[in-house]
């Protein structure tokens, strides 16, 4: 696992350094022990911190920048797009199942550092539950988990319907993914 020291060099470490957060040892600890949670903007990380949740995405960007403000490069964030299952993603409920349909093509963030995977969405998240169910990876930067990442998503998921042809419409298949979503948010 990584550790750096963070230093009031940027605005997310300021935040840090206020919780009383000096490593990043810490912070994944602070981070991770967080409810998981959409923020009102999620382009904004510095909500992370002032309402006291996160997703995926926020998480794990969150740190990135963090990591940059303080000079630590060498880790990277990446968007996974995987094979959701009610088994793979515990408390999604049973909406796919219930559709008819093997899995939902699913966007992850999570960290990379050398060749370790990191995963800090919650304290029982498992990388290793999804690894085998990737289906495409990206590496991006903090601020790409707005709209580049919901943009990728959806075509990722346009495509699918299209290839698989699935016999729901975009639309309804977005609406089973949100409700799925707003079922981890609850547990």
């Amino acid at each position: 696992m990584f550790n750096f020291e963070i230093k009031n060099s940027g605005e997310l470490s300021q935040l840090l350094l206020e919780q009383n957060i000096y490593t990043a040892k810490d912070l994944i600890h602070f981070i991770q022990n967080m409810p998981y949670g959409r923020n009102v903007n999620r382009s904004d990380l510095s909500l992370i911190i002032k309402e006291n949740k996160g997703t995926c995405s926020s998480k794990h960007a969150f740190i990135k920048a963090v990591a940059m403000e303080n000079g630590f490069e060498n880790l990277k964030l990446f968007i996974g797009i995987y094979k959701m299952t009610e088994v793979n993603t515990p408390n999604i409920g049973n909406g796919i199942e219930t559709n008819h349909l093997v899995y939902l093509p699913e966007a992850h963030c999570y960290l990379k550092y050398e060749k370790e995977i990191i995963d800090i969405t919650s304290t029982n998240a498992s990388f290793d539950r999804i690894r085998t169910a990737i289906l495409e990876e990206i590496e991006i930067e903090p601020h790409q988990i707005g709209e580049f990442k919901v943009e990728l998503h959806q075509n990722y998921i346009k495509n699918w319907i299209a290839e698989k042809q699935i016999l729901l419409s975009f639309k309804q298949v977005w609406a089973i993914r949100e409700k799925c979503i707003v079922n981890l948010s609850n547990h």
